[in-house]
């Protein structure tokens, strides 16, 4: 006879420090049978971070909770304010910065659940290594490849 865990409320609290963002997991895969992953982001502002990628096996969406981060998808800035939420969904290309001013503070829902913490826990330990900045960004390309994650090529100067 199989006997379902208890539930919980954020069933996976862990707050991971990735550089200068803060990243809060509430839900991994591992509570949710692989169906979705959900993490609290804090940017403060002045960040521009990851550097643009796209993902093809999962959509992830992010709801807007204070202050305001933008999101570039395919070439396109959107403004994520409190009560916002924008669908990435596979194959697009995507990254974020926040020129607010403020920090902002945003929920994020990846589906299925295929990056967990161990993909902060990895970057975080890349930012905390005291390498240089060519160094540093090698080493995250690295780790996002074997996360799933895609770097875009960088853009063609006109």
């Amino acid at each position: 006879m199989q006997v379902e865990a208890a539930n919980r409320l954020n069933p996976s609290d862990e707050t991971i420090q990735v550089g200068p963002m803060t990243i809060r997991f509430l839900v991994t895969g591992a509570d949710s049978n692989e169906s979705a992953a959900i993490f609290e982001m804090t940017t403060p502002s002045d960040v521009q971070l990851p550097a643009p990628h796209s993902h093809d096996a999962y959509e992830e969406t992010i709801y807007g909770l204070e202050g305001v981060l933008t999101f570039t998808v395919d070439g396109t800035p959107h403004d994520i304010g409190p009560g916002q939420s924008l669908c990435i969904r596979r194959g697009q290309v995507h990254g974020f910065s926040n020129t607010s001013g403020s920090v902002s503070r945003s929920l994020l829902l990846v589906s299925p659940a295929l990056i967990g913490p161990e993909y902060f826990r990895g970057a975080a330990e890349i930012f905390a290594s005291g390498a240089a900045m060519p160094e540093i960004r090698t080493r995250l390309m690295e780790l996002m490849r074997r996360f799933g994650l895609t770097p875009a090529p960088p853009p063609v100067a006109s």
